[in-house]
């Protein structure tokens, strides 16, 4: 940070606009905004999943992602950055391959919910979908790199699988989908 913030307000957003890391303005509602703000909305939803009791191997990696965040929204914050790389991607790879082969195979789709953990792991992966769709949409207008699209796609299936795992450590079972459950009843 090469300014330190000495004051939080400057005023200079009342306009509708807010002020990019290499000092151009755009407006708040734009596609690099909305994506920026969805990053920062993930980050924050890794963050309340990190308030609960996780073991140390997981809270670790989990605050790596959280600074691989930071990274991403650094490198949208100033138009043609780009920090990350592809071993961030790899890493992401290599830790759901080693989650994932510990589970047994999906035969059924599985609803949101089960332990606390695993209920807010689902809806960070819920944001990190819309993070990345948001990035889709910034990348229509504007160059994105691939990089960032990856590790998105990737950290989305990490926190599926993390959901799948934290049912398991804490003793509950997946929740299963069962297509047309209500249609009977409410039909009646």
């Amino acid at each position: 940070m090469g300014n330190r913030l000495t004051r939080i307000y400057t005023r200079t957003g009342d306009d509708g606009t807010t002020g990019l890391g290499d000092g151009s303005r755009c407006g708040k509602e734009s596609p690099r905004i909305e994506a920026i703000g969805a990053v920062d909305e993930l980050n924050s939803s890794i963050g309340v999943l990190l308030a609960e009791d996780l073991d140390d191997v997981l809270r670790r990696r989990l605050e790596d992602i959280q600074n691989d965040l930071f990274d991403l929204g650094g490198d949208l914050s100033i138009p043609g950055r780009l920090t990350m790389s592809e071993p961030q991607v790899g890493r992401l790879e290599q830790q759901l391959d080693e989650y994932n082969n510990s589970l047994s195979a999906l035969r059924e789709f599985i609803l949101p919910g089960g332990a606390r953990p695993a209920a807010l792991c689902h809806a960070a992966r819920a944001v990190c979908r819309r993070a990345e769709r948001r990035l889709v949409s910034l990348g229509r207008d504007e160059a994105v790199p691939s990089t960032h699209l990856r590790y998105l796609n990737r950290l989305s299936d990490l926190l599926f699988v993390l959901c799948r795992v934290l049912n398991r450590q804490h003793g509950v079972a997946d929740v299963l989908w069962r297509p047309g459950k209500t249609r009977a009843r409410d039909s009646a």
